[in-house]
């Protein structure tokens, strides 16, 4: 396999060189690293493997993780790819977490479901590249060709003698060895580690509480700092008194900062840019203080309402007139000849992300390097941000990247990371940034509001003939117009509504796919009943048409992957099988180029609906770690019952309602249900999984509700909203 993969030879070198002695791996499409605690010897030495990886004289290997860990698991999944490649024990394998590093690392974001995706071929050639060097040091030393050293658990093997060496015993030779040009990956059906059950690399750390996230971190001579913002989206800061808080104990100073940009990046989200600032020497003295600022503030824009967003939505549906995204045939004349037509509204509230650990951030700026360490899954971004306010070369930001307590996008924008660079400067001392709960949720950048309107047409025979789909959003539309539906029906229009706001939106896990993959399998199930149809049997005529005879060229789903995740849990649920005392739901749904089914169960327990359990198939490719897997399926679809039955966040005058747990609802462990994964095996290369089980299971869960209690559930969330039936016209 060539080496090309997006470094060329001579930038190859220099980092190598800049890397010092030692077997150099470290290539800038390889995007990721490796763990575990191995039970070995302290090592005398190490011998340095670049970016990536290096050998001690005892044979542990480490290799360093450059994306930033939110619960992913890629600080196992991808020390995993290279561990198979390199033929290493697993037991030998350490990870260490990365520095943000653009020259030696490629693409360190956690975003989007694509860390494995968009490494799995770099992280493969840095593994093979490793071996087939160590290889060729032990083949010179012993004197016979690399096609008679074989590989084992980190060791080299003779195939005449049967004699061994350790990786560690060759490594500073195989570092003076030409990088080889091409490199033979294994085979897919020789993995030994790849698509086996591994724990989690920092498992222990995280229960036993060891240090790990970015609230865990603190220097010596730290202040803590605290904020307030405005209270209420529109406002800003009009004047404040804080005599009687700067008098308090432990408290160092209150004053005001301004993070406002002149040319802000898509990752500046933050609506609020004049703050207010406590400086102290413990949390709780600067929690206190805080408590003691007199703060007035003045209206500069619109104070927004959540009865006002529900009619703006409501008017972008029925009303405004939608920008056209995809238009197939001629969706008026085959509704006005339809048989039957099926109209239904879906609706969605502002969610907060509510990660476990709040916003939080430590930076030391000095005159001439600004040193940052926290929780952020954009570094990049947030270092050309303190780069341009501080007026500093890349060289002079660093950014040291902890675990996370959850990103689910929140910490895609760095704005904590900027209000920690800017209190640092000002105090001129190391600060550590600490956002209460109630900061974090009365200034997220919260999941958009949607609605979205469907309307189909049927002819005499029940097959689909029209399809419609006009959705609205503050502030922008969830639609994806080349998604199924589209490329089943010969008439399909979708439209978009884009409705302005004041309030700071942002990716929230699955963006746009959280609501309108509900939305469109509950709607699915409504036209399937009015056609008489079994649902699975519906969505599964839908997929032959479009792997047989598809309409446009554009669709961005591969439909025959799409049907066999229908049938595959078609299969394990026993879907048609009389369950007394138990609905079914069923939904499915491709995003982040990953295809997922779901069959909810759901009984009646004193009169209430309990999920009960969750049917889930998967394809994804290739699974490279079996554990986290699982637990990334069965977090999505916890998360996606919870949102669903239970959260909103709400606004009067521009003040969110729900500012702590006590007001936001979230789903608790007795409400969890049993889950079951199961992977469509094939070759393919890993895509995305830590968004796809999310959205779909809003759909499946609806549309057993509705057979559990006759209801049908439109209005997100289905515990608090009123589910107004609407009308079959036929």
């Amino acid at each position: 396999m060539k080496l090309n993969k997006g470094m060329n030879r001579r930038n190859f070198l220099k980092v190598s060189a800049a890397s010092g002695t030692g077997l150099v791996i470290g290539f800038n499409w390889l995007a990721g690293c490796t763990p575990t605690n191995p039970e070995m010897s302290v090592p005398k030495s190490w011998t340095d493997i670049n970016a990536y990886i290096k050998v001690a004289d005892n044979g542990l290997v480490t290799i360093f993780s450059p994306n930033p860990e939110i619960g992913q698991n890629i600080k196992t999944a991808m020390p995993l790819i290279v561990a198979e490649e390199l033929d290493v024990d697993w037991k030998k394998v350490i990870v260490e977490q990365a520095d943000l590093n653009t020259i030696k690392y490629n693409r360190q974001v956690a975003g989007g479901s694509q860390s494995i995706r968009a490494s799995w071929d770099g992280l493969r050639q840095a593994g093979a590249t490793a071996k087939h060097m160590l290889r060729q040091a032990a083949a010179n030393q012993w004197k016979i060709d690399i096609s008679e050293v074989n590989t084992e658990g980190g060791e080299l093997i003779n195939a005449k003698t049967g004699d061994k060496l350790d990786y560690g015993d060759v490594a500073v030779a195989a570092a003076s060895l030409p990088i080889p040009e091409d490199v033979k990956l294994k085979d897919v059906k020789d993995f030994k580690l790849i698509g086996t059950h591994v724990k989690n690399v920092d498992g222990e750390k995280i229960i036993t509480g060891q240090p790990l996230f970015g609230i865990d971190y603190n220097r010596e001579g730290q202040v803590i700092a605290m904020l307030i913002h405005a209270p209420a989206f529109g406002m800003k800061l009009k004047s404040y008194d804080a005599e009687a808080a700067k008098a308090m104990p432990g408290v160092d100073d209150v004053f005001v900062v301004d993070t406002s940009l002149e040319e802000p990046q898509w990752s500046d989200v933050n609506a609020f840019n004049e703050l207010i600032v406590i400086t102290g020497q413990t949390t709780w003295q600067v929690m206190k203080a805080k408590k003691a600022v007199n703060a007035e503030w003045e209206a500069v824009t619109p104070l927004e309402n959540s009865d006002e967003h529900f009619a703006k939505l409501l008017d972008g549906v029925e009303r405004q007139k939608g920008r056209v995204l995809r238009e197939d045939g001629n969706i008026d004349a085959a509704l006005q000849g339809a048989a039957k037509v099926v109209e239904k509204t879906y609706t969605a509230p502002f969610l907060a992300h509510n990660t476990m650990e709040p916003m939080n951030f430590f930076a030391h700026v000095t005159p001439d390097k600004a040193e940052l360490v926290g929780p952020i899954q954009t570094p990049e971004s947030l270092r050309g941000t303190i780069m341009k306010v501080l007026g500093m070369n890349e060289d002079q930001v660093t950014i040291a990247m902890t675990r996370m307590g959850g990103g689910f996008g929140r910490r895609l924008y760095g704005n904590f990371g900027l209000e920690a660079t800017l209190i640092s400067k000002k105090v001129g001392k190391p600060v550590k940034l600490i956002y209460t709960r109630e900061d974090d949720m009365t200034q997220g950048t919260y999941r958009p509001a949607y609605r979205v309107k469907y309307t189909a047409g049927l002819d005499e025979n029940n097959n689909l003939v029209a399809f419609k789909a006009k959705a609205a959003g503050i502030p922008g539309s969830p639609l994806f117009p080349d998604r199924f539906p589209a490329g089943t029906v010969d008439n399909y229009k979708g439209e978009g509504v884009n409705i302005d706001t004041n309030i700071s939106t942002g990716a929230w896990r699955a963006p746009r796919s959280n609501f309108i993959a509900g939305a469109e399998q509950s709607f699915i199930d409504e036209v399937a009943e009015a056609s008489g149809k079994d649902p699975i049997d519906f969505r599964l005529e839908l997929f032959d048409r479009a792997i047989n005879n598809p309409v446009g060229e554009n669709n961005d789903y591969d439909a025959a992957r799409y049907a066999g995740v229908l049938k595959l849990v078609k299969e394990k649920a026993n879907w048609g099988q009389d369950m007394p005392g138990v609905s079914r739901g069923v939904a499915a749904y491709y995003c982040h180029n990953s295809y997922v089914a779901q069959v909810v169960d759901v009984v009646m327990k004193n009169n209430e609906p309990v999920v009960q359990k969750v049917w889930c198939a998967v394809d994804c490719g290739i699974v490279v770690n079996k554990e986290g897997a699982i637990n990334q399926i069965e977090g999505g679809i916890i998360d996606g019952i919870g949102h669903a039955m239970y959260s909103q966040l709400t606004f009067k005058d521009g003040k969110p309602e729900q500012e702590n747990f006590h007001q936001y609802d979230l789903i608790r462990n007795v409400q969890t249900p049993e889950i079951e994964a199961f992977f469509v095996e094939n070759d393919i290369h890993p895509t995305g999984l830590g968004e796809p089980s999310l959205p779909p299971v809003i759909g499946a869960l609806a549309n057993a509700l509705y057979k559990a209690t006759g209801t049908r559930f439109y209005n997100q969330p289905f515990t608090k909203a009123k589910q107004a039936d609407e009308i079959l016209v036929g």
